[in-house]
């Protein structure tokens, strides 16, 4: 751990030099001395962050180091009018206004609330909503049929290798669980469980919604007798069968492990490119689609099929009054013609 009684973050006069940038966990552990947190409470205060809120701060927490050595300014002291001066350089650099809000987020950690979030910050941001509106990063989603169809050409089993299988598996399981890769990255092999009809997964670990009272996710995959060739359980099944040679000596039994020597766990961003080398093939263009959007896919493509709005919600790990669904993940496919309403008025 970095000594922070011998690295300055903070600069209190000209001759007063920075040091260099200590990290944005030593800028929280700090402000959080700063602000009278016993020494003895620091490390359970720390584990109150996910480590990806932590990596989604980041590079705020720098830009605020980098303006305030730039201004000769105290990070852990600024007022409401200081975070303004920030958030107005950003903007004038082209930050968006969801970056201005992680910006504020981020600031508030080790600034506290009282500064960041007060009518003349909540000012700023509605200006800014109105000076440059938030597009969503989609306006459509894709055909998961397209994608389904590529993937059952990976059948029967016995003639595929390992890395197409781990492609196929992973993409099919973020379909039909339409959860998070981080989630699916979590999966352990002690908490999968096969049914006569089904395959059940539970998700042990915290992930990104975890929080107290709320469940974690239970992934269900329903065995698809009728097309084994897409079926996610069968999928599942057949993987877990196929690694179980390359597990020996693995510390912790995960799901997905990598395709080549030591085949050890993957990580998230590793599944993330799996899923997205299976859109490009099936010709889904990922400039436009990353990983993520199978969430969105699979959720619209159900609601469209008339699953029930709670059923999608469940499924997702959204809860039952979440708007979530209809906000940011409700889209129809970019080739879709829904025309309903206007022919409903006109009767054509």
């Amino acid at each position: 751990m970095m000594n922070m009684n011998n690295t300055r973050i903070c600069q209190n006069s000209p001759s007063t030099p920075y040091e260099s940038y200590p990290g944005g966990s030593q800028i929280v552990r700090q402000s959080m001395i700063k602000r009278g947190v016993p020494p003895a409470s620091l490390d359970i205060m720390i584990a109150s962050f996910a480590a990806s809120t932590l990596n989604q701060y980041s590079s705020s927490f720098k830009s605020w180091w980098i303006y305030c050595k730039d201004k000769n300014l105290d990070i852990f002291e600024a007022d409401s009018s200081k975070v303004l001066s920030f958030l107005t350089l950003k903007f004038e650099e082209g930050a968006s206004y969801s970056s201005l809000n992680t910006h504020r987020s981020a600031l508030s950690i080790i600034l506290g609330t009282h500064v960041t979030v007060n009518d003349c910050v909540n000012r700023f941001l509605k200006g800014v909503y109105r000076l440059a509106p938030p597009t969503p990063k989609y306006s459509t989603t894709w055909d998961t049929n397209i994608v389904l169809n590529y993937l059952s050409t990976m059948y029967p089993y016995d003639n595929i290798d390992l890395v197409d299988l781990s492609h196929k598996t992973c993409s099919l399981l973020a379909i039909a669980s339409a959860q998070r890769m981080q989630t699916i990255s979590l999966i352990k092999l002690k908490n999968i469980s096969k049914h006569d009809n089904e395959i059940v997964i539970k998700i042990s670990d915290l992930i990104k919604t975890s929080k107290p009272g709320a469940c974690q996710p239970l992934i269900r995959l329903p065995f698809i007798r009728t097309n084994p060739s897409i079926c996610p359980a069968l999928a599942v099944e057949t993987y877990i069968e196929k690694t179980r040679d390359l597990r020996h000596n693995l510390p912790e039994e995960h799901l997905f492990i990598g395709v080549r020597r030591p085949h050890k766990k993957v990580c998230s961003q590793t599944l993330a490119r799996w899923v997205k080398t299976v859109l490009q093939a099936s010709g889904i263009d990922i400039s436009v689609f990353g990983a993520h959007s199978t969430r969105s896919a699979s959720t619209s493509a159900a609601y469209r099929s008339g699953v029930n709005l709670e059923v999608v919600r469940k499924a997702a790990g959204w809860s039952n009054t979440s708007n979530v669904f209809f906000k940011y993940y409700r889209r129809d496919t970019a080739n879709s013609n829904n025309n309903d309403f206007v022919n409903a008025l006109f009767g054509t």
